[in-house]
């Protein structure tokens, strides 16, 4: 029997000084504005997501098949920043103080999306934060017949070429999550460090209503609706699958899957090499953290420390908390990773090659 995956005790005054320091940084104006940005995050893209999926039934789109295609991708696009900027906050409950609020909100977000929100959370909080890049622990990592993620894996003759072909399969990540990747999560009785997992009748039903749901109102009833041609709509909502999947993996993987990053392993009493705020810091990557913008559209996954670190405190405050991130880790020796976005993707298939020898 395998020992419990446990951390090493800290004896870094790393986290205990940290946190003082945000507590000075985060005076309650600083925590006031940040609220209200949550707020006004949340009412453009929810605005924005409503008025793109409105416009499909706008007359004037009915003959412009290319303007059609265009305002599928922003729709995808802006459901995704609604779920990158809100949703995620929510499964964290520091979206809004009232927990009814931030449940209601990040159901409706990620079924919105085609994706079981349920499912995903149970994932999201009970896998990959407590244990990331951890074999055998983080779902996000686990065995992978097509992709090489970590170097524990077994190597298999095909991710020989994984750098190579990463891009095709990355093309239908979205599609393949919403049609096949949540029915096997139902299915598995072990997921990474979750065992023993079972799901009620109930509980597939409604994984599966909430499917079919997604694609009426993505697909039939703008069949229904329009005059727009069938096949204008099934490819829009291809080319759109195409276009999300590309921007959420390669802003996302870049945060744990780079050169940079480590993967832990465990020793024959179950003990990681570092203590848990140090591991939080080994395993992630940040790209543009400080920048206002980059925030906005990416609602804090560029801070990935900072959010591995502090998953009690909204994105809106990454950016004034970083710093103080970053000076602490050199303080104390610790890791702490950063690079632009363009060089933290590089960084991402350079590691896949790396993992294919």
């Amino acid at each position: 029997m395998k020992p419990k995956i446990r951390f090493k005790k800290a004896t870094s005054p790393f986290y205990s000084e940290l946190r003082e320091e945000v507590k000075v940084l985060l005076t309650d104006e600083v925590a006031k504005r940040a609220d209200r940005l949550m707020i006004i995050k949340f009412l453009f893209y929810a605005m924005s997501f409503l008025l793109l999926y409105a416009n499909i039934f706008n007359p004037y789109m009915e003959d412009k098949n290319w303007l059609v295609a265009l305002n599928y991708i922003a729709l995808g696009l802006t459901g995704i920043l609604l779920a990158f900027n809100c949703a995620h906050d929510c499964v964290h409950n520091t979206f809004s103080r009232y927990k009814k609020v931030n449940q209601i909100i990040y159901y409706i977000t990620f079924n919105l999306q085609g994706v079981n929100a349920r499912l995903w959370r149970k994932r999201h909080i009970a896998s990959h934060h407590v244990f990331p890049n951890v074999d055998g622990c983080d779902a996000d990592i686990d065995d992978n017949v097509f992709l090489r993620l970590s170097e524990h894996h077994p190597k298999r003759r095909i991710h020989a070429y994984q750098h190579l072909y990463a891009t095709v399969l990355y093309c239908f990540y979205t599609l393949h999550w919403i049609v096949i990747k949540d029915f096997i999560y139902i299915r598995k009785k072990e997921l990474a460090n979750l065992r023993n997992r079972t799901h009620s009748l109930m509980s597939v039903a409604e994984v599966i209503l909430l499917k079919l749901a997604y694609f009426t109102y993505m697909l039939v009833l703008p069949v229904l609706f329009t005059s727009i041609p069938l096949t204008t709509i099934f490819i829009s909502f291809i080319i759109m699958h195409v276009t999300i999947s590309l921007f959420f993996v390669l802003t996302l993987i870049i945060s744990h899957l780079s050169l940079e990053t480590d993967f832990p392993q465990a020793d024959d009493e179950g003990y990681l090499p570092y203590d848990y705020y140090e591991h939080q810091l080994a395993v992630s990557l940040d790209y543009h953290p400080t920048s206002r913008l980059a925030n906005w559209i990416f609602g804090g996954f560029n801070s990935h420390a900072a959010h591995h670190l502090f998953p009690g405190l909204p994105h809106t405050v990454y950016t004034i908390i970083t710093p103080a991130i970053r000076k602490a880790a050199l303080r104390n020796n610790f890791p702490y990773h950063e690079k632009s976005i363009v060089d933290a993707v590089i960084s991402h298939y350079q590691y896949l090659k790396k993992l294919s020898k």
